[in-house]
């Protein structure tokens, strides 16, 4: 029964981290260029575009709203379109990121707001194009910020990923739910809750050293 136990938390801790992993590395690659987007197109931004904002908010807000749950439901077809399935592993990956990206993009968003206006200017002043003024002012300065929001965002899907393995995506919450719940075994139960707590603990853990290493505001 343990080398069982052990195989089950073994295969579903694998699958948890890559649905999570490739997940998050497309929410990261479509939610930092949308919070970009959404923060130099304000009207005080270096692009500034009233419609262009106000349509990739309202996106961004409608996706937002939606629990995972019924977004993940939702997209079934979708999902069927762009991998072949709805159901498994790579199946989770679609809401997964499609739920990840546009909450990433809001606390992206927040730390680019965050950034001091005089850098923006300064940098304008130096005769800065608005290009570099991204890549050598926003970005660099609102780094920190952004490592801990993506922290944020990772621990989310970790819980997002388990409500999607209990319908059939596979990982710890497949696992907690076909060999836990539905066989009465709280052993399993159990050990699938501590495996959750270890990994968030140590995302969150790893995601704070990073952001205070990248912080310039500490002396």
């Amino acid at each position: 029964m343990s080398n069982l136990l052990f195989d089950l938390l073994l295969t579903g801790l694998l699958d948890t981290l890559v649905m999570v992993g490739v997940s998050a590395g497309l929410a990261f690659c479509f939610g930092l260029p949308l919070a970009l987007i959404l923060v130099c197109t304000e009207r005080n931004g270096i692009y500034p575009s009233y419609y262009i904002n106000r349509c990739i908010g309202t996106i961004v807000n409608i996706t937002r709203a939606i629990p995972f749950l019924i977004l993940m439901v939702a997209l079934i077809p979708i999902t069927r379109w762009i991998v072949g399935t709805s159901y498994g592993l790579w199946a989770a990956v679609v809401p997964l990121t499609l739920a990840a990206t546009p909450f990433f993009a809001r606390i992206a968003e927040v730390s680019l707001r965050e950034v001091d206006f005089g850098l923006i200017e300064a940098a304008q002043a130096m005769g800065c194009s608005r290009k570099q003024i991204v890549w050598h002012v926003l970005l660099p300065e609102a780094l920190s910020g952004i490592v801990s929001g993506f922290t944020v965002t990772l621990v989310t899907m970790i819980n997002s990923s388990a409500v999607a393995g209990a319908i059939g995506a596979g990982g710890l919450g497949d696992v907690a739910y076909r060999y836990g719940y539905q066989r009465f075994d709280i052993q399993i139960m159990l050990a699938v809750i501590v495996l959750l707590v270890i990994l968030v603990v140590s995302i969150q853990y790893i995601g704070d050293q990073i952001s205070q290493q990248l912080d310039k505001r500490k002396v």
